[in-house]
């Protein structure tokens, strides 16, 4: 396949394809993924949440002991695949964040990507090492903030930085209301915002953008914005190397164009997910009690919430679709089929490609004509 597009910079890394798959939770993004993914040339993401099986663990040290540790190991498993670009996604709102950033910097991973909350420590968790940290924006108001904080504290800048629009999947940074209603600002108005702060600094930051990036046309899109690259997750899980269970690729192809919904996660953020009757049943009241052994998010109160997010994405892993969590990006309802990842990457580039190409010379004099 002929790439026509310019690599995406981080430092003195150099990505041939600018496209880096995004991190998603639970054992949705891990070795087999990111790998492929990195071999192709593009930028593959482990993600950090989720990798410890909390019914091996006894007591609340074990648990983050073993989250540590299975974090680390996915790295390996990840180094045994490729030695392509790979990256970690952590949560700032995981409980043992700085554990698990201080963990994966001193592993062979090339960088972190850091959202669902403001990883205004992240410089600090990496010092004395090459690793990249890349901050996860909703806004341009955030990105300064990040900057401006990054700059004072620790004298440095982001490598790079990453939009994620209100139409992505998981975790979004953006009040329910906003989402709920259409309220928040779209992807190509927030990308705007982010160069413009970025130009002003002279600060030579490559934007990365995501949410509701499903094809070449999209691509091509943000890349004419101003865009160094772009993060795309819901398009990966359909893919023979997504780890997760058929039942939960099948969840993706089976879904309409009404099937996704915004959902109050105890993360303290708003998130999409596909409908399930498990959502049903949220978004009609009902709680799903639960007895909290780890408290793995900072902003969960076992005793309030009203279900565990962790229990129900592993069971959307696991193929329990009724009982589970489901997320993913708005044009999830688009996906028809299940393919490798090499040919998904081909094919973005192509369309990418044909979007991007100068406008056939005759037709342009017949227009004109």
């Amino acid at each position: 396949m002929t790439n026509c597009l310019k690599p995406l910079i981080l430092g003195d890394l150099k990505i041939d394809i600018p496209l880096v798959q995004g991190g998603m939770g639970v054992r949705v993004s891990t070795a087999p993924l990111a790998g492929a993914v990195a071999n192709c040339g593009a930028v593959g993401t482990i993600a950090g949440v989720g990798l410890a099986d909390e019914d091996d663990c006894i007591g609340r040290d074990n648990f983050f002991r073993s989250s540590r540790q299975a974090l680390v190991d996915e790295i390996h498993k990840t180094r045994e695949l490729t030695k392509g670009v790979v990256g970690v996604n952590l949560m700032v709102a995981l409980t043992n964040y700085e554990d698990l950033a201080r963990a994966a910097a001193q592993e062979d991973i090339n960088f972190i990507v850091s959202g669902a909350g403001l990883p205004l420590k992240l410089p600090e968790f990496t010092l004395g090492t090459d690793v990249k940290i890349i901050p996860i924006v909703s806004s341009g108001r955030v990105a300064e903030l990040i900057i401006r904080t990054w700059k004072k504290r620790y004298n440095r800048v982001p490598d790079a930085i990453v939009i994620e629009g209100p139409l992505a999947g998981g975790h979004l940074g953006y009040k329910f209301e906003e989402l709920e209603s259409n309220k928040a600002d779209n992807l190509d108005h927030i990308l705007a915002e982010v160069l413009k702060i970025t130009s002003d600094a002279s600060l030579k930051i490559p934007i990365i953008v995501g949410g509701g990036i499903f094809d070449g046309n999209d691509i091509a899109r943000v890349l004419k914005l101003g865009a160094s690259g772009v993060q795309m997750g819901t398009r990966f899980v359909t893919t023979n190397e997504c780890s997760v269970s058929n039942e939960f690729k099948q969840a993706y192809l089976n879904a309409r164009e009404t099937d996704t919904t915004i959902i109050k996660s105890p993360v303290g953020l708003p998130g999409r997910s596909i409908k399930t009757k498990f959502i049903d049943g949220l978004l009609k009241g009902i709680k799903t009690p639960f007895e909290c052994k780890f408290k793995c998010l900072k902003t969960c109160d076992p005793k309030s919430a009203p279900y565990c997010i962790a229990k129900a994405m592993v069971n959307a892993f696991k193929g329990d679709i009724d009982n589970s969590v489901v997320f993913a990006g708005s044009s999830v309802f688009r996906i028809k089929k299940i393919i490798s990842v090499k040919e998904l990457i081909d094919e973005l580039i192509s369309e990418t490609c044909a979007a991007l190409a100068p406008k056939n010379i005759l037709s342009a004099q017949v227009f004109s004509s």
